[in-house]
């Protein structure tokens, strides 16, 4: 598939954000540039050069010369940030992919099930890993996704943005469960589990199987080292109750 001009994506392993963004990289099987940006000792020259706005990851150049730490974007190239945008950014400049359906009523879906991602899920995500809100409202949340899923298949039938932006979710969610990394206690994870495992969740783990079972996932998702980098973040968080540049709450008693 042709490739207009040079894409450079700054990244983090432990991020689920811009692992949306590579998994739309790898399956439109474009030529892409990464710079991983360490999210818990964050370069200066990165939000002073490339990202003023704030330093978030990630965000994706489009165009100029190859690109290496420390050095400034070129002026002509384009900067995109925001994951959700960068998937729709994707689907435009490789049509062929169809990163989104062709079908009107399929790309409105997809784009409802993005959104929905990003205003119904990402809450009791954090809340269960770092604010010890009960599996349950994370669990009625996983039902409504599973509600919205066709029979068969991913998201809107065939792959899509809308798989890249809550597949990174679900992969952190179940590594956190087996390894109890999260504020949650080890009953909780193994009754999380329990849950995920049980018949009224068949259709979203056969779903969760899918997206795991994709190429982009296998290139895109090394589990030991965002682990590690969880690990890292969570032992961060229990003594300062700092999650991320954005989000402070009091640290967890001991």
């Amino acid at each position: 598939m042709p490739q207009q001009k040079r894409i450079t994506l700054y990244s983090a392993i432990d991020s689920p954000f811009p692992h949306r963004v590579r998994l739309a990289l790898e399956e439109v099987n474009a030529q892409y540039d990464t710079i991983l940006i360490d999210l818990m000792a964050k370069e200066e020259w990165y939000e002073k050069k490339v990202n003023p706005a704030g330093g978030k990851v990630p965000l994706l150049v489009y165009g100029g010369p190859e690109l290496h730490p420390d050095e400034e974007p070129a002026a002509d190239a384009v900067k995109i940030t925001e994951s959700l945008i960068i998937l729709e950014f994707l689907a435009d400049i490789f049509p062929e992919a169809q990163l989104l359906p062709v079908d009107p009523v399929l790309r409105a879906r997809a784009r409802l099930f993005c959104i929905a991602v990003d205003t119904k899920l990402l809450r009791p995500f954090m809340g269960f890993h770092f604010m010890g809100v009960p599996f349950d409202a994370l669990l009625s949340v996983l039902e409504e996704f599973q509600a919205m899923l066709p029979p068969t298949g991913f998201a809107v039938g065939k792959w899509s943005i809308a798989d890249a932006a809550i597949a990174p979710f679900l992969t952190r969610l179940i590594m956190a469960l087996k390894y109890n990394l999260g504020t949650f206690t080890p009953e909780a994870a193994k009754q999380g589990l329990q849950a995920f495992e049980s018949p009224k969740f068949a259709r979203l783990r056969q779903y969760y199987k899918d997206l795991v079972g994709r190429p982009s996932m296998a290139k895109t998702w090394d589990e030991e080292a965002v682990k590690a980098t969880f690990q890292r973040r969570l032992d961060r968080f229990r003594k300062t109750g700092v999650i991320n540049a954005e989000l402070r709450l009091p640290a967890p008693a001991q």
